[in-house]
This record gives C-alpha cells, structure tokens and sequence, in this order.
C-alpha cells in the first residue's frame, strides 16, 4: 500500500507558521522525520485561505525536494496554487485532487498530461458528496472516461470515496467500504484507491482508535493508497500486518522491522 504522510499541511499550526516566515529549516526536518516515519509520499498543503496561495506552495515544493525524492502529492482546490505546485514539482507527481465537475477535470486533467502526474480523483461534484455507494462509483466511472479522452488510463488515477467524520455521518462509514468495492469492478485491472484517513475521525474522541480500526477495514476491502499520520507508529504497524496479511509482502519473524 503507498503510504502518503499528512503532516505537512498548513492547516497544522506550527507548519503553517513556518510556511508564513518561509522557516526552510523547520519544514525540511519534518519532511525528513515523515521519511524516517515510513512515509512514501508527501502530501503538501499550504492550507486555506492563502493571498500568497502560488508563492507559497512553489516555495513548499522547492524545499521539499531539496531533502526528499520521495513522490510529492499537491493537495489544493486552487488551479492558480495547483498549476504552482505542479510546474515546481521534479519529483513524481500527484495531483490531488480534481472532482467530478466538469470545469475542474478540463482544467487539471490536461495539467496532468502536461506534467506527467497521478491524479486523485474525488468522488464528488458541485452538488457535494453522494449518499450511496453506487453513486460515487458513477462518478468514479465519469472520471474515469474524462481522464481516457485526455489520454491519461486508468492506471494513473486514484479513486477517493472520500471519508466522512463518523461524528457527523455515522453512517458512511460502510458505504465507503462499499464503494470502494464497488471501484474494483469498473476496470480490469483494478483501479487504485486511495483516502484520506483522518477524516474518519474529525472531530472525535479517541481519535487514534477510530483511524487505526477504520484503516484495518478499508485494508481489507482492498485500499491500495492512504494519507495518513506516519508519526502513529502503532498505525504504521497495521498497515505493515495488513501487507503481510493480504500476502503482498513476504512473511518473516520481524515483518515490523523489515
């Protein structure tokens, strides 16, 4: 499973601040302890509401990739922000994310071909985030045909069903596990999927135990890709017994330190 780390996200206060007071320093020590954590892809944010949206995510991308080779995931809703990020990127690329609206898969899709990047595709449009499963899988399936007529396969997606807080919406839990499931079934092979993790636990008690236990799940139901926190050590360890579980990393004694 590729692991994504979330951490370096201006919506976090302290990279935020060192965002603002371009602290190349503080940003690059995290970018490295998120490697040492086992990530295997960054996933950079600047945050909201930014003036300086573009500067500061060229400015992120750059010195990211002065410490890392790892693949760098641009996360921002800004085309202007996104375009930035992109055209800084050297590193393999992946854009997250587009929707299914129209307008923004017209104007990332064509991004992605330029620049040679995955793209995470949300499975949601202007009227928000299905209630059912077999609705994301039509989005999914629109995205999918989008990408094609933009010469970009199938193989270079990622699809999100996206999570929602079990706070707020108890019940999507399950039908994102089904909607996942059902994403296996629109190609052959089957599309990569991927999520955003921490969602599951907005706001939330016990935060950790909801991750960790919602992680195991989607493992299961055939998760390929997640951003998550790679600084949770007992999370990390999950996912390396799901590999192994699922038979996709050869079995020893000390899987947890191999």
């Amino acid at each position: 499973m590729l692991v994504i780390s979330e951490r370096l996200n201006g919506l976090f206060a302290a990279v935020g601040r060192a965002i603002d007071a371009r602290d190349e320093k503080f940003i690059q020590q995290h970018a490295v302890q998120q490697l040492e954590c086992g990530a295997q892809a960054l996933d950079l944010n600047v945050g909201p509401g930014r003036d300086d949206g573009p500067a500061a995510m060229d400015w992120l991308v750059r010195t990211v990739q002065e410490v890392s080779d790892l693949p760098l995931c641009i996360d921002t809703p800004g085309i202007k922000t996104m375009t930035a990020g992109v055209q800084a990127c050297r590193n393999k690329l992946i854009i997250n994310s587009t929707t299914a609206e129209m307008k923004k898969m017209q104007a990332l899709f064509p991004l992605a071909r330029e620049h040679d990047a995955d793209v995470i595709c949300l499975t949601m449009d202007e009227r928000g985030v299905p209630n059912d499963a077999e609705s994301r899988a039509e989005m999914a399936m629109l995205m999918m045909t989008t990408a094609m007529e933009y010469e970009i396969m199938p193989d270079r997606l990622f699809l999100d069903p996206l999570v929602m807080p079990i706070k707020a919406a108890q019940d999507q839990a399950m039908k994102v596990i089904k909607a996942m499931q059902l994403f296996q079934t629109l190609n052959d092979p089957a599309p990569r999927t991927v999520v955003g993790l921490s969602n599951v636990s907005n706001g939330a008690k016990e935060r950790s135990v909801l991750n960790r236990t919602f992680l195991a799940m989607l493992m299961g139901a055939g998760l390929g890709a997640a951003i998550v926190d790679v600084q949770d050590a007992e999370l990390m360890a999950i996912i390396k017994a799901g590999e192994l579980l699922k038979a996709e990393k050869l079995y020893c004694d000390d899987f947890l330190k191999a």
